[in-house]
């Protein structure tokens, strides 16, 4: 384990910006690739047989795109514990 305690401006723009693109819409536009996949998997809007094939893993695909977007969400979180942590130690906080 390393002693060393670092956070220099360039990570903090990283951070920032990582932080910006998580909280930027991410959640409307899963919740909106949901709406249209239920659109999509109903029948009745749309059938043959690679619309079913569709219908069949939207879900599994679905529930990857909300753990993904929860991961990102918890990564966020680490990630600015971390770096106040860092400027705590460091004396910059």
């Amino acid at each position: 384990m390393s002693d060393r305690v670092l956070s220099t401006m360039t990570a903090k723009q990283a951070i920032t910006k990582m932080q910006q693109i998580i909280n930027s819409g991410l959640v409307e536009q899963i919740e909106a690739l949901n709406r249209e996949g239920q659109i999509l998997s109903d029948p009745n809007n749309w059938d043959g047989r690679l619309a079913i094939e569709f219908r069949n893993n939207w879900p599994q695909t679905y529930q990857a795109l909300k753990r993904a977007k929860d991961e990102l969400e918890e990564l966020r979180s680490k990630v600015q514990t971390i770096n106040e942590n860092i400027m705590r130690a460091g004396g910059n906080a």
